[in-house]
């Protein structure tokens, strides 16, 4: 099952990024961050600051913020301190389940595509009740594998047979958009993520949206 696309192709899969496309972990990620900080003397660093430094895995986010020498440590308690902030400071974006149910009953395959790691992405599906909605998983497992770089897209079209035109992607950064043309994919950014609009439209995606269930009428 699926819906045209109006091109003759039909929309079978909808991937999907995690972190502010369908859930708000910011305040969990900030709570994490900067208690790691402060028990290696550093500044602790804003809300802003955070919003604007995630999206590349979080070693890459931990050496924004650090010296070289204290990347491993700092990325260590980062990780421990992680696991339970999630459980607490984390939440479904308004209207995400209602869109997942509905696109499963229209019979779509939902995947996520998530810089974030695999353990973590994990914990929060489950904690908040999303997991269930998604067919396959993918996080990149290392730098060869982080978006903007295409590779985990691939590897599902190909796990899934699905062609690039029959599949969609919902993402909240530029990183996301030049992913999904990288990848051949349409891709629809999702305002008021990490990425500034203004930086979303430089990045020409298919379509820009402020809410998730805009999407349900491009399908």
């Amino acid at each position: 099952m699926g819906r045209e696309t109006g091109k003759g192709e039909m929309t079978k899969l909808v991937i999907f990024d995690i972190d502010g496309t369908i859930v708000n972990a910011y305040d969990a990620i900030q709570d994490s961050i900067n208690y790691s900080l402060k028990s290696f003397g550093y500044k602790k660093v804003s809300s802003l600051v955070v919003r604007r430094s995630v999206g590349l895995g979080d070693r890459n986010f931990v050496t924004r913020f650090v010296a070289p020498e204290d990347v491993e440590r700092v990325l260590l308690c980062y990780r421990c301190r992680h696991k339970s902030d999630l459980l607490y400071r984390s939440y479904v974006m308004p209207g995400t389940k209602k869109v997942l149910a509905a696109l499963k009953r229209k019979g779509m395959t939902l995947a996520i595509v998530s810089n974030r790691p695999r353990k973590f992405s994990l914990i929060l599906l489950k904690h908040l009740g999303l997991r269930k909605y998604f067919n396959v998983i993918a996080c990149a497992k290392d730098k060869s594998e982080l978006k903007p770089k295409p590779k985990m897209f691939l590897k599902i079209l190909k796990r899934l047979k699905i062609g690039r035109k029959e599949a969609l992607y919902i993402g909240d950064m530029a990183i996301d958009v030049r992913a999904g043309r990288r990848a051949g994919i349409r891709t629809v950014a999702i305002a008021g993520g990490s990425s500034f609009k203004s930086e979303l439209k430089r990045e020409s995606p298919y379509r820009i949206i402020t809410k998730i269930s805009e999407i349900i009428p491009l399908l």
